[in-house]
């Protein structure tokens, strides 16, 4: 049952977990402004999965930015977070300010068009804190960010603008799923930063 896509609203899951949109938090100039500085400045990869044993290359391509060379795994690949870039540091801030925490570490995802998405899934990796927050914040082309409740299986729907902020907390990970269905309304890139909290013992490579 898809619930509906609500506006203007702070948590917007009905139960079990919090899911806080702030919207736009700078103009649409500054978000402009980042989207480009980050599409040349990033070290993109595409982006790799395990699935029944073979070797899945995406369109979709991504990039791993932390404090530390913190070792991250997901879909059985594991990746070393980057250093931080400066226009990452300004964003980290940024967010950290609005959302009252702190984070250190960044998975950044670019998706070329609307062709490309991101499955049902939910954010609960061994690696990072346990119902920690997880801040995500969008450049680019406005897209549908789905949840799915999974015992009820009931769905609500956001659209995510650019330069908006949206922070998943408290136990959203263990109730929800979450995915960015792909659309054919979309022709135009974006790119997706989630800040997240990684555990003080998560292993490091060693530079």
């Amino acid at each position: 049952m898809e619930l509906f896509a609500i506006k203007n609203q702070q948590n917007r899951l009905p139960y079990d977990g919090c899911a806080h949109y702030y919207g736009p938090i700078i103009t649409p100039r500054e978000a402009d402004d980042y989207f480009n500085i980050l599409m040349s400045q990033i070290n993109w990869e595409f982006d790799e999965a395990i699935i029944f044993g073979k070797r899945i290359i995406t369109k979709r391509k991504v990039a791993w930015y932390g404090d530390s060379p913190y070792s991250y795994t997901y879909s059985k690949v594991t990746k070393h977070a980057l250093p931080w870039t400066p226009t990452l540091k300004i964003i980290k801030a940024l967010i950290e300010e609005k959302a009252k925490s702190e984070f250190n570490s960044c998975l950044l995802n670019l998706y070329h068009n609307g062709s490309e998405g991101m499955g049902w899934h939910s954010d609960g990796e061994k690696e990072l804190v346990k119902h920690g927050v997880i801040a995500s914040m969008s450049f680019g082309a406005e897209r549908k960010f789905a949840f799915k409740h999974i015992r009820t299986k009931q769905t609500v729907s956001i659209f995510l603008q650019s330069g908006s902020l949206l922070t998943m907390e408290n136990q959203t990970q263990d109730h929800w799923h979450h995915r960015l269905p792909p659309t054919k309304k979309v022709t135009t890139p974006r790119i997706n930063l989630t800040f997240r909290q990684m555990r003080i013992d998560t292993p490091v490579l060693k530079r």
